[in-house]
């Protein structure tokens, strides 16, 4: 059902659309005005750069948000990671629990880590909720940390240790879905 293929090219043009969405921008840490030249400097810039490693969602036929690794540290095994699911009509659907589930067995299965962490905006008590669910801890509060709009908002750091994820994964069932490997 769902998928993470690798960012192309052809998919520039949707996620600058994308991303400058009010409800996808309202929960991240910019507001950026793109371009299709700057999108095409981003591609050409994460193709090349080990530390990070972008997908699109794919659901059935469809593209409809995309996922990401940064900050991917192969000396202490660790890495962040967000996603955001831009169409409005393929949200509330239990896909984010899909990809919290999917994403930490790539990150402890596959690339052998010991610790994916996220960062979340505070007032986005639902995902932050989501993260707990799925076996994420809070590890702490970076008070006014993020700038918006002469704003400032504080950002709720989790992570889920791959010991934790493995006794997690033992107590649930979920959809395995594929992801391509970059």
């Amino acid at each position: 059902m769902l998928e993470l293929v690798k960012v192309k090219a052809t998919d520039l043009d949707n996620l600058m659309h994308w991303r400058m969405l009010p409800d996808v921008t309202k929960y991240m840490f910019t507001d950026p005005k793109l371009t299709m030249n700057m999108q095409i400097k981003w591609l050409h810039d994460i193709s090349n750069d080990s530390t990070c490693k972008h997908w699109v969602i794919k659901y059935r036929d469809t593209k409809i948000g995309t996922v990401n690794l940064t900050n991917i540290d192969y000396h202490n095994l660790r890495c962040s990671w967000g996603y955001y699911i831009a169409d409005p009509l393929m949200r509330g659907r239990g896909f984010g629990k899909i990809l919290e589930y999917n994403i930490c067995d790539f990150v402890f299965e596959e690339l052998k880590f010991n610790k994916l962490i996220s960062e979340v905006l505070a007032f986005n008590e639902r995902v932050i909720k989501l993260k707990e669910t799925c076996g994420s801890k809070i590890e702490g509060v970076l008070r006014s940390h993020i700038k918006k709009e002469n704003t400032y908002f504080d950002v709720v750091v989790l992570a889920i240790l791959r010991d934790e994820w493995l006794q997690h994964r033992e107590m649930i069932e979920y959809e395995e879905i594929f992801i391509e490997k970059i």
